[in-house]
Order: C-alpha cells, then sequence, then structure tokens
C-alpha cells in the first residue's frame, strides 16, 4: 500500500528551484520528487544537485529588448559599407 510522505518548511528558493526543474524535466512536482527520492533509496549516483536552470532560448522580442538596452542610440547603417563593398567587385 503507498505511504504519503509530507516535507514541511521548506524555503521558498528551493521549492522554486523543484519547481523549475519538474518543468525542465516535464513532470509535476510530485512526480519530480517522487524521482528524486527513488534515485536516491537506489544509492546509484550522488543526489543530483539543483543548479540553476540552462539558459532558455530568447524571444525575437526578447532580443530586440536586449539590444535596444545594449545599443540605445541605436548603431550606424551599414548601407554605405554594403555600397563601398559593391563597388570594389
Amino acid at each position: 500500500m503507498p505511504v504519503n510522505l509530507s516535507v514541511k518548511n521548506v524555503p521558498d528558493a528551493l521549492a522554486e528551484r523543484l519547481r523549475a526543474r519538474a518543468e525542465r524535466n516535464r513532470r509535476s512536482l510530485q512526480r519530480e520528487l517522487l524521482s528524486i527520492l527513488e534515485a536516491a533509496a537506489e544509492e546509484r549516483a550522488p543526489a543530483p544537485s539543483l543548479a540553476p536552470a540552462p539558459p532558455r532560448s530568447l524571444s525575437i522580442e526578447e532580443v530586440a529588448a536586449r539590444a535596444r538596452k545594449l545599443f540605445p542610440q541605436g548603431t550606424a547603417s551599414s548601407a554605405a559599407w554594403i555600397r563601398e563593398m559593391r563597388d570594389r567587385r
């Protein structure tokens, strides 16, 4: 018969990292916790660290926002440079 376990007073930061890990593994938080417990009970590899999430892909809007932040005045037009290269041919 299955047993219900409870972990109390989990710090918010740890709970958030566990949620992020579950999301990365495409699992519910409950399933992720069960997976961690299974691995620990089998005494295989050391318990996985709760490292920060790997960088995710950025949307085009996020890239544009970062570019505007880095280059608030924009950049020089490349039209003259391209024209000069074409004229050299």
